[in-house]
């Protein structure tokens, strides 16, 4: 049994990492790198960190999965040649284990330097730029049903088809719609906190990553990383949890430009935003489930105020046009407090390679076993005809 075996463990954080440097993991003789906090305070930026990184790597911290010493070293070790490599944006690049369609699905994620990495924990969640940009890992392509999400619980947490009673999880076709009609996936560190109950929705989180509806005109590909604009976002309550939904388009879009908020959305994809609401309101009842329910009775809520606009209302405006990126930092400031073990995470894994000064950091070597361990890349099992199928219910 490799020595990274799984590790359920809780959940860890970092904050937005900046010039790495990079540590050896002496069983292993594997680099391990780190990254250095930018601290990043003032208005209109992401709370600065917890606990601030020295500017030299503290002694005696060991790796999380092997319990080996780390030391410093003077180079980061980059990964090999990968097998079943699929591209994708921003450095990012995606490994496929076993065959697509299966319950031994994986899809495991590489740094620009060929190391693996979480792409819950280590892909931060922006990168500097405008306020509302961040960035975005995509789970599910447009028009596809297959539920992929990022496996909170697995090492690593690669992206895998969800699994119910025993079955492959594919969304149903609730007519007019077909599959997911957004590219759909998470922002990375951040984090649905079950034990926060929102005082808007008076739920508490679900427990994951928050979710993501990217509209721009582009298909994108599994375990893409892409950089949104945020415009808005709506709040489901799905079986009684808060699940927040990102309304944003890929800032590559031809016409991301044009869009700035969410009555830039209404303006220009005319029924688009209505079709949201009744997806989420309805795609669960083809499995017998009633239909889900909305926060502020399905309203969608803003983006962040444009810098330089002039605020004519202390209540109604104001708090709705900064809605959105609050909610994106409430949930990464949860995110922190599970990585700073400041919060219980349950079950999550948060072994990671780069948060700085985290006790889950693992070595590069104990991650690539955790890969090797799953099985190899091999042809897609057929879909399920059934799949196709579209239901036909009356909107209430």
């Amino acid at each position: 049994m490799p020595c990274c075996g799984a590790l359920g463990a809780h959940r860890r954080s970092t904050l937005l990492p900046s010039a790495p440097s990079s540590r050896l993991c002496t069983r292993h003789s594997a680099h391990v790198t780190l990254r250095h906090v930018t601290p990043r305070g003032g208005r209109g930026r992401l709370p600065p960190p917890i606990h601030p990184l020295p500017s030299r790597p503290q002694a005696g911290r060991a790796c999380a999965v092997c319990g080996a010493a780390l030391r410093r070293a003077a180079h980061a070790q980059s990964g090999g040649a990968a097998r079943g490599v699929r591209g994708a944006m921003a450095g990012y690049s995606a490994e496929e284990r076993g065959a697509p369609h299966s319950a031994g699905y994986r899809l495991f994620l590489k740094d620009a330097a060929g190391r693996y990495i979480s792409p819950f924990h280590d892909i931060p969640l922006r990168d500097g730029g405008a306020e509302n940009v961040f960035n975005m890992v995509v789970e599910i392509p447009r028009w596809t049903n297959a539920k992929m999400e990022i496996a909170t619980k697995d090492p690593l947490n690669p992206i895998k088809q969800d699994v119910k009673k025993g079955k492959l999880r594919y969304v149903a076709n609730v007519f007019p719609h077909k599959g997911y009609i957004w590219n759909y996936g998470a922002l990375p560190q951040t984090w649905e906190d079950p034990g926060h109950k929102d005082e808007g929705t008076g739920c508490c989180g679900d427990n994951d990553p928050i979710d993501v509806c990217e509209i721009g005109s582009k298909v994108c590909s599994r375990g893409e990383v892409i950089k949104v604009k945020v415009l808005g976002t709506l709040a489901l309550i799905d079986e009684g949890e808060t699940d927040w939904k990102i309304i944003a388009i890929n800032v590559e879009d031809p016409e991301a430009g044009n869009y700035n908020d969410i009555h830039d959305v209404r303006r220009m994809k005319p029924g688009y935003l209505e079709a949201t609401v009744d997806w989420f309101r309805r795609y669960k009842v083809p499995d017998g489930k009633p239909e889900n329910q909305f926060a502020f009775n399905g309203e969608f809520k803003d983006k962040l105020v444009c810098a330089g606009r002039l605020l004519l209302f202390t209540k109604g405006k104001a708090m709705q046009e900064d809605f959105a990126v609050n909610v994106i930092k409430s949930t990464h400031e949860h995110w922190k407090a599970l990585i700073a073990k400041k919060t219980d995470g349950g079950e999550i894994n948060c072994t990671n390679l780069t948060v700085s000064d985290s006790p889950f950091c693992c070595s590069q070597e104990c991650a690539k076993a955790t890969v090797d361990a799953a099985p190899p890349c091999t042809a897609a099992n057929p879909i399920p005809p059934e799949v196709d199928k579209w239901f036909y219910y009356p909107k209430n």
